[in-house]
């Protein structure tokens, strides 16, 4: 019984794991996902973060200011969540054909990225404020362009391989120009950048 019970469980687990999706899958598909064309200018995005039982335990808007030259790219978030807390991102990122790298100040190393048709994945670690001190979380994080204007970001986190939530964005871009000047340091010609609480 034991031994038919763990073939059961061996099954299901490698039928589960056929049916994940890979970037692959999205191969061909459009439109066309290019960062340095959709974060170019201003935008904006409504958020929640869901812990691992599904329950809303955050809800957050943040507006976006992207800029690029020659494959260099900044993405300026500033958040602002239902509680009143206000926090800010500063992407650093930088292209190679389909491949794509970031930092920022809160990112342990570098965020590694592909974008494949109209989907792009990144995974990263990143060191979330949990009380008085920071975890490190781990992101597997993806990219879907609805169309020219429109695009669904989720990202599942994870702790020592068990999974902890889900962060689900909606990106709208408002306009190919930025409607405000940029965060102090998060500029492709300025100084500084990471996070500015």
């Amino acid at each position: 019984m034991k031994r038919s019970s763990g073939l059961i469980i061996l099954v299901f687990a490698f039928l589960l794991s056929g049916c994940s999706a890979t970037l692959d899958d999205y191969r061909g598909a459009e439109p066309e996902l290019k960062l340095e064309q959709f974060f170019e200018g201003q935008l904006e995005a409504f958020g929640l973060v869901q812990d691992h039982k599904g329950k809303v335990i955050r809800r957050f808007s943040v507006d976006i200011r992207g800029e690029w030259h020659q494959g260099t790219g900044i993405i300026d978030e500033q958040f602002l969540f239902a509680d009143g807390q206000k926090t800010h991102r500063c992407w650093r990122l930088s292209q190679l054909g389909d491949d794509y790298t970031g930092v920022a100040g809160d990112v342990v190393g570098q965020a590694l990225g592909r974008v494949k048709g109209n989907a792009l994945n990144w995974r990263y670690q990143l060191q979330v404020p949990v009380g008085d001190k920071t975890s490190g979380i781990h992101f597997d994080d993806w990219m879907y362009l609805v169309d020219e204007n429109n695009l669904i970001n989720r990202a599942t986190m994870s702790k020592f391989g068990l999974d902890v939530g889900e962060v689900t964005l909606y990106i709208k871009k408002l306009s190919s120009e930025p409607h405000r000047k940029p965060t102090l340091g998060c500029s492709l010609y300025g100084k500084g950048g990471g996070d500015e609480k």
